[in-house]
């Protein structure tokens, strides 16, 4: 009735010449997959070996279906020990279009290995029909293997293809596969129409672990529990419609309320500080302090040195070269030659000035001290060189109206647009 089988391929060995025939497979009244576990020394074998251990593993193993590295992300902080990939739902979100043969091999590839890189458990491909001929799914398996994938699902059909729970379904004749001498690892016959068919399928080399779809929102297959999926005999089960169904019935319903000038309700959706987390903001902020250096160095190049004299106060040793990112590198610049600023006693506009110092402190956005430098208050003109936030400031005006008085001021506490603090203090 059906000769639907998954099959695992040993990259070790020529996929084709293993089976000695044109890479298609057998014949049957529903839809046919292949599913292929991939192991080859030139590559980590870590998700094929982790794939297997599920296999190993007692009891019924569900495997959400994602359709990019987010939905996948959420798949594993859920805690499932490995996902497939739906080409359903990958050609529906990255395309827009039915899954009826329109996405390519490159395009599953490249959104393939986006996924691989998010998630450390391991991930079955949808690898379609392999996307040719017998040379094609060498090239398609090859390629899966390269993008992380821990096993791969090819199917019988012939192309174009469609989802096996829609019309126009069309599959190879069964004398075009050696399944059995290629090793099967799952076998898998999609869109059974009945408790009864499952279980006729489970009774089919008993030995070898069988694969359900529980196709969601009304495919052909009745939905079933898991404890009863493992009592028919199946060892994984796939789901393949629920995130992308929930994220379209979602985005619509959010789109709906901002239509009506609302946001989407409290509830419906996850506070910012929450998508951060999952996004990993927090993780990403952590491991930046590992290489974040002083962005706020003074060039003394910069000044001219007719004018100033540049000393820093912590010269470049090997104590310095061992500063964390909450020791700043500080300089302090000091004047030489006062006499054309106002320093030989006139009483123009910065009269006594430089008798006064200007504190500039720079808080980074993650807390830690990026900058604090004292310079005279008489060198504003060049300050923007230390600072370039403060281009535009009036600090004139701000250091003219506190001239007279007395002890420290804080003149200027404003964040930029990188988040970071910066605070001017008149001592």
């Amino acid at each position: 009735m059906y000769h639907g089988q998954l099959l695992r391929i040993s990259l070790a060995k020529d996929p084709i010449e293993k089976s000695n025939t044109t890479f298609t497979f057998g014949k049957r009244v529903l839809r046919n997959t292949i599913a292929c576990s991939f192991e080859r020394e030139s590559v980590n074998e870590a998700p094929a070996k982790a794939l297997r251990r599920i296999l190993d593993t007692p009891g019924v193993h569900q495997g959400p279906a994602c359709f990019d590295a987010l939905s996948a992300k959420l798949v594993e902080r859920a805690g499932f020990q490995y996902c497939f990939t739906s080409g359903f739902s990958i050609s529906a979100a990255r395309l827009g279009l039915p899954d009826t043969g329109y996405i390519s091999y490159g395009e599953m590839v490249d959104q393939g290995e986006l996924i691989t890189q998010a998630v450390s458990i391991p991930v079955i491909g949808d690898g379609d029909n392999g996307y040719g001929n017998a040379m094609n799914v060498k090239r398609t398996v090859k390629g899966y293997v390269r993008a992380g994938f821990a096993g791969i699902i090819l199917e019988d059909q012939v192309s174009p293809k469609a989802c096996g729970h829609t019309q126009g379904r069309k599959v190879h004749s069964q004398g075009q596969g050696l399944l059995a001498d290629a090793g099967a690892d799952v076998l898998f016959v999609d869109a059974l129409a009945s408790k009864e068919e499952m279980n006729a399928f489970c009774e089919v080399s008993p030995l070898v672990p069988k694969m359900a779809n529980m196709l969601e929102g009304g495919g052909k297959t009745p939905i079933l529990d898991p404890l009863e999926l493992a009592n028919i005999g199946y060892k994984l089960v796939a789901y393949p419609l629920s995130l992308i169904g929930v994220s379209i019935q979602a985005m619509q319903d959010s789109l709906m309320a901002i239509r009506g000038g609302r946001i989407p309700p409290p509830g419906s959706m996850p506070s910012f500080e929450e998508i951060k987390e999952i996004l990993g903001f927090k993780s990403y902020y952590e491991e930046e302090k590992r290489y974040a250096t002083s962005t706020y160095q003074l060039p003394s190049r910069r000044v001219s040195s007719s004018i100033y004299n540049t000393q820093q106060k912590d010269q470049i040793d090997t104590e310095q070269t061992d500063r964390s990112p909450q020791e700043p590198i500080v300089e302090v610049i000091t004047p030489d030659v006062y006499n054309n600023y106002g320093a030989d006693g006139s009483r123009g506009p910065f009269s006594g000035i430089w008798s006064r110092t200007l504190r500039i402190k720079i808080t980074g956005r993650d807390g830690f001290e990026k900058l604090d430098v004292r310079i005279p208050a008489g060198f504003l003109e060049g300050i923007t060189n230390i600072v370039p936030a403060l281009g535009g400031v009036n600090l004139k005006e701000l250091v003219d109206g506190a001239a007279g008085e007395v002890g420290g001021k804080l003149i200027l506490d404003f964040n930029d647009t990188i988040g970071d603090r910066i605070q001017v203090f008149l001592e």
